[in-house]
Formats: structure tokens, C-alpha cells, sequence
């Protein structure tokens, strides 16, 4: 359970890491898979677009917005693993 109500803490943010950094680089394999109808200049262009948005989601400080941006990676890599490109890094 989240030690803070709405910000998170630095232990709440300590917990989270792992599970962010495994989703980040399931992503990044992913991409590299031979079901997606993808170009390399195109894979390298979408492992960018996937390093910005993480770039910018570590900032996050607020614990819904955490919760809500792991489950948005979550749903996105399975639909990676399906082939498909989802639509917010299409």
C-alpha cells in the first residue's frame, strides 16, 4: 500500500522502479519484433518516441497518475506482443 495519499514518496517511487524499468525494456524488445510491420529507420524512430514518454513520465509525482501511466504500458505491450502498433506511439 502507498505510503502517501495523492504524492508519492521516495518509498512508494523505490517500489515502483523495478516494475517500471522491466515494462520500459519489454517495450523496447518488443519493438524489435518481427511482427511488427516496421522499417529499422521506423523501429528506431518508435524506441525514441518509447524513451521520450518515459523520459518524461519519470517525473510523475502523483500516485494515480503513476498507477494509470503502468497500466497504459502494460495494455501497450500487450498489444505489442500481439503485433499490433498501439495508437499512442503509432
Amino acid at each position: 500500500m502507498a505510503k502517501g495519499l495523492i504524492w508519492a514518496t521516495a518509498e512508494d517511487l523505490a517500489r515502483n522502479r523495478g516494475r517500471v524499468l522491466s515494462l520500459y525494456r519489454q517495450i523496447l524488445r518488443s519493438i524489435n519484433s518481427p511482427k511488427l510491420p516496421l522499417t529499422f529507420a521506423a523501429r528506431l524512430a518508435k524506441k525514441a518516441e518509447v524513451r521520450a514518454i518515459f523520459l518524461l513520465a519519470s517525473e510523475e509525482t502523483s500516485l494515480h497518475n503513476i498507477e494509470d501511466l503502468i497500466d497504459t504500458a502494460e495494455y501497450s505491450l500487450s498489444l505489442l506482443r500481439k503485433g499490433e502498433i498501439p495508437k499512442y506511439i503509432q
